[in-house]
């Protein structure tokens, strides 16, 4: 309690009328607003903040000069674990989603098949926001529920056989998914207030003939039965912004949680229009990264479409926050699920690709942004998709009892934390895809990988070796115990399931 007696009637006034307004600021920093943008297939090098002089995206690189840019931000090889563990928190064998089901090869002894609904004992983000007085919209790709959960939910797991879907063109499906037993697991049932778009399906090309489609589920009319037709649809990544920016409008005057998780850029690749298309075939390609080169040119040039169709709405989000005065009370977080694919993109500077657990395939752009919270820098300290979940929560002031394996960034934002550093990242997947089953560990600047069925180990110095070309497991014998015991200790304390054919179960 303060002692009034001394204060004339004025003053007083005046003390409670600052109070009253140091409360309402106080109120504000408690909920800020959050826009969590997750981009499909966006590679580390696809933007032009992280080097690529082909593909364009002016926004982004605006953005990134007032925001934090990670330079090591890492998600899982492909997007099933890489959404699991954002939603969650978790790492991916804690929900037993490893990979894409449909993308999974080999056998039982060989894998341990992923699922592919994530079951509502794993609380996702948008649950404990929303109990916080959050109102949250999710637009674009969920692909954290299968097309048959009840079917999967009562399955005997391990399965013997990989998960399926339903053909493109195949909407069977459909009105088993607007029943209230499916769509517990959809966003209306996680937390989140509307849907646009969101379904079992990793992809928007719906309809009949599937990514040889001509719309590809990206022109109007769209063919998923979770956005209703609008008469001004045009382009898919058009509408989801549409309606974000319609939602936030709608809600500015209350926190709200706004999930924008492009379907693009991920295939099928179709170009936004000619304009675009035929300024991306005429402009140089980079020798540098490989982007916008060699006989890839043409789906590379349609590719580069839709990053400046995916960047140009990420600018209108910006341009509607200021235009609001939103900009200031807003947190907004940028990256992407997984590396780039290569059937439409290149970085030549970095091993691999999507669906690897090299570089190429786990390192992806990544950016906060909250004026007066967040200072503008790039850092190097290692951040993992298991972190965003902790963050959200502490900015929120969400004291989340749940289990999470991820850590709070907020202690980067002003300045960076020595003990994120050194902290360890690991991986483990168990289910075939471009390589065989593996755990890996990174810390500091070294990276070692452990193959399941064989043992074999690979070590890279990620400082002096980006591009992963020289295994050091052999050369600097002390480095690599060091991180495998330290792997093995994860792997034991946590009960980290193996393939059958693991030699590492022997």
């Amino acid at each position: 309690m303060f002692d009034t007696t001394y204060l004339k009637k004025g003053s007083y006034y005046f003390f409670l009328i600052f109070l009253m307004s140091f409360g309402v600021n106080r109120a504000q920093e408690k909920q800020p607003n959050i826009i969590f943008v997750l981009v499909d297939d966006l590679g580390y090098a696809d933007v032009g903040f992280n080097g690529s002089t082909y593909f364009e995206t002016p926004a982004l690189d605006a953005l990134a000069k007032e925001s934090l840019v990670f330079d090591n931000a890492y998600m899982y090889p492909t997007f099933s674990p890489s959404r699991s563990a954002l939603f969650t928190g978790k790492q991916s064998f804690r929900t037993g989603v490893y990979t894409v089901p449909v993308l999974e090869k080999g056998d039982a002894q060989e894998n341990i098949f992923s699922r592919w609904t994530v079951e509502k004992e794993h609380p996702i983000y948008a649950e404990p926001l929303a109990e916080a007085g959050y109102k949250s919209i999710h637009l674009g790709k969920w692909h954290i529920v299968g097309p048959y959960p009840e079917k999967e939910l009562a399955m005997n797991w391990p399965i013997q056989q990989r998960l399926d879907q339903p053909q493109a063109g195949d909407f069977t499906w459909v009105e088993n998914h607007k029943t209230q037993a499916v769509k517990q697991f959809y966003p209306e049932g996680r937390g989140f207030i509307k849907n646009v778009g969101g379904t079992f399906r990793g992809d928007p090309a719906l309809e009949k003939g599937g990514y040889k489609s001509e719309r590809g589920g990206y022109r109007a009319p769209f063919s998923n039965p979770f956005i209703a037709p609008k008469p001004n649809d045009e382009w898919l990544t058009d509408r989801l912004a549409d309606d974000a920016i319609e939602f936030m409008d709608n809600n500015k005057n209350t926190p709200f949680l706004v999930n924008l998780h492009f379907y693009a850029v991920h295939r099928p690749i179709k170009n936004r229009n000619d304009v675009l298309f035929n300024k991306y075939m005429n402009k140089p390609g980079d020798p540098i990264t490989g982007q916008g080169i060699g006989k890839n040119k043409e789906r590379m040039a349609s590719y580069a479409t839709m990053v400046e169709s995916m960047d140009e709405n990420i600018g209108r989000i910006m341009a509607y926050l200021k235009k609001n005065k939103l900009e200031e009370n807003t947190v907004l977080i940028i990256t992407s699920d997984n590396g780039y694919h290569p059937i439409a993109s290149e970085n030549l500077k970095l091993r691999g690709a999507k669906g690897e657990i090299y570089e190429g395939g786990i390192k992806v752009p990544a950016l906060i942004h909250w004026p007066g919270k967040v200072r503008a820098r790039r850092t190097e300290i290692p951040i993992a998709v298991i972190d965003y979940f902790p963050t959200l929560m502490d900015v929120a002031h969400v004291a989340h009892k749940g289990q999470l394996d991820g850590k709070s960034l907020s202690t980067l934002f002003k300045k960076d934390n020595r003990n994120f550093k050194q902290r360890p990242l690991f991986w483990h997947l168990a289910s075939q895809y471009k390589h065989g089953t593996c755990f890996v560990i990174r810390k500091g600047d070294y990276k070692l990988i452990q193959f399941l069925k064989d043992g074999k180990l690979e070590l890279y110095n990620l400082k002096t070796d980006p591009k992963e070309t020289k295994n050091l497991a052999q050369d600097h014998a002390k480095t690599t115990q060091k991180l495998l015991d330290e792997l093995v200790a994860w792997r034991a304390s946590n009960k980290v399931p193996l393939s059958p054919n693991s030699i590492l179960s022997k």
